[in-house]
């Protein structure tokens, strides 16, 4: 398949748009030709499915073709659901001190009417099947636990009631014999019922249940109203502590009046399917993108398929469906015991592919002339993204025992080409938010151009209509300007000294005509 353009008209619909000038008006000795447009270099590749697990690349790619939909969103479902099934129960050592923890943040964008919400079930059906399990496994355990909870809470007020209506004599030793029965009761807990997967909870309540689960939760959804909880739709204000660590497996502790929650390896899995207007906004809320929050998803931005889909299509073979929900199932199952996590070593080869790969990725890090440099924060956690489904891929193939052998370098190699799909998309979904600021000026300067009608405009005035929030200084202009020129927007001049004397007049710019009649 063909790699595709990031301009879509469903992606950018609301940005400045050109029209053909009309024949005859502003006809000009030089001709102009149309201009490129700023974002039709960016291109994404189709998800690979080829380099999943035989058993989930054939599940992957039958779900896309029975449901019409790009294959990216099952595929990148599919990632979310292995790690809903490994994280917080295994660990990846990459070398020396680095280790990851094998959960993800995925989130895939497509306008309505793709089905999201069709794919979610089918990808995610197995997993809700696993925590029934789980249940029906604990639910025996937890009635004991609290069965001998209620008895020594009971034993322990017995005795704490004696102990006070006892004489002198014998009060010490029954205050002891209390004291020790309540601290017997007080070690006693009853186990949480196990859940794998909450929906759009708030922080407090994600907080809460990690706490419970040991540390591992998952939120799926195929909606992208987390965002909105997280920028603070009931409480006022961004709280976005426990995504940020759950995500590094940093240590969350909660001390509040209300409550007060401990998790030593956090480890949250996110899941989403949302619309790309939601991609828009999250990038404009305050703090996300400054605390990290955005840095830390794999963003998948395919082409929608609707108008193109076949009416009639193949359901997904019950054989491929079997082998898919029989070894998730069994993933989720086999680790779900585990309270050290599993550690997934790499073999001397994949290591070797890793490093070549950070080799390949560090000089587009560079703030100035990287490929990267302006999503530095996103593409410095590549290679640890990489290492996370390298490990998962490797799950997915040797099942829960997975930790007695090491990551190949084919495994490794397939993670990486996952790390390129996911590094082309990110840079179109940055470009969406806004996250190169040479590229948001220039849009900025479209529309300025626009508005005003603009011929013959000198830098200054182009300057002087846009925010110093944006722009703050004409310096900051200039590379905006540069790239638009080089993309057939404008042309600069050097106009005719008027005098002999003085300083030669600053340089001016001509505007496409096309965008004197864009507005009209």
């Amino acid at each position: 398949m063909t790699p595709r353009p990031v301009d879509s008209p469903d992606l950018w619909a609301g940005l400045p748009t050109l029209q053909e000038e009309p024949p005859g008006e502003d006809a000009a000795a030089d001709v102009w030709e149309d201009p490129i447009p700023l974002t039709g270099r960016r291109e994404r590749p189709p998800f690979p499915a080829h380099v999943l697990p035989t058993w989930l690349g054939e599940f992957v790619t039958a779900v896309a073709q029975e449901t019409q939909t790009p294959v990216d969103l099952a595929g990148s479902i599919a990632l979310a659901v292995l790690a809903t099934a490994a994280g917080g129960r295994s660990v990846v050592h990459v070398r020396g001190n680095w280790r990851e923890p094998t959960n993800l943040y995925t989130v895939v964008a497509l306008p309505p009417a793709n089905r999201k919400s069709a794919v979610f079930a089918l990808l995610t059906n197995p997993l809700y099947e696993a925590e029934k399990q789980l249940k029906t496994a604990m639910k025996p355990v937890i009635v004991e636990a609290e069965l001998t909870a209620r008895l020594a809470k009971e034993a322990a007020d017995k005795a704490a009631a004696k102990a006070a209506s006892a004489d002198g004599d014998k009060r010490d030793d029954m205050v002891k014999t209390a004291v020790s029965l309540a601290q017997t009761a007080d070690t006693l807990t009853v186990p949480a019922e196990p859940v794998l997967l909450a929906d759009d909870s708030t922080p407090e309540t994600v907080t809460s249940l990690m706490a419970e689960q040991g540390g591992r939760l998952s939120v799926m959804s195929a909606e992208g109203g987390i965002f909105d909880i997280i920028a603070g739709r009931y409480s006022g204000a961004p709280n976005m502590e426990v995504f940020l660590k759950g995500h590094a497996g940093d240590r969350l502790r909660v001390n509040r009046q209300t409550r007060r929650e401990y998790i030593d390896t956090p480890a949250l899995t996110i899941g989403l399917a949302v619309q790309p207007d939601v991609l828009r906004d999250i990038g404009k809320v305050k703090g996300f993108e400054g605390r990290g929050l955005l840095a830390r998803f794999l963003y998948s931005l395919p082409v929608s398929t609707v108008g193109d889909r076949e009416i009639l299509t193949d359901p997904v073979p019950e054989q491929t469906a079997a082998a898919y929900s029989a070894r998730v199932i069994d993933l989720a199952l086999s680790l779900a015991e585990w309270t050290d996590p599993a550690v997934i070593q790499l073999s001397p080869e994949a290591d070797a592919a890793l490093i070549t790969y950070q080799q390949r990725i560090e000089p587009q890090l560079k703030a100035r002339g990287g490929k990267l440099g302006h999503i530095s924060n996103w593409a410095g956690k590549l290679a640890g993204a990489t290492a996370r489904m390298a490990a998962l891929l490797h799950l997915a193939e040797h099942g829960g025992n997975g930790y007695a052998h090491p990551v190949t370098a084919a495994t490794m190699r397939a993670a990486i080409e996952l790390g390129d799909y996911y590094t082309a998309h990110a840079l179109a979904v940055f470009d969406v938010m806004g996250a190169d600021p040479v590229l948001s000026r220039a849009r900025s300067v479209l529309e300025a151009l626009r508005d005003n009608a603009w011929e013959d405009v000198s830098r200054r005035d182009v300057f002087t209509v846009l925010s110093r929030s944006e722009v703050p200084t004409v310096a900051d202009l200039d590379p905006a300007l540069a790239l638009l020129e080089d993309h057939g927007y404008l042309r600069s001049y050097q106009p005719e000294r008027t005098g002999k004397r003085g300083r030669p007049p600053a340089p001016r710019l001509l505007a496409h005509p096309a965008l004197r009649h864009s507005g009209r």
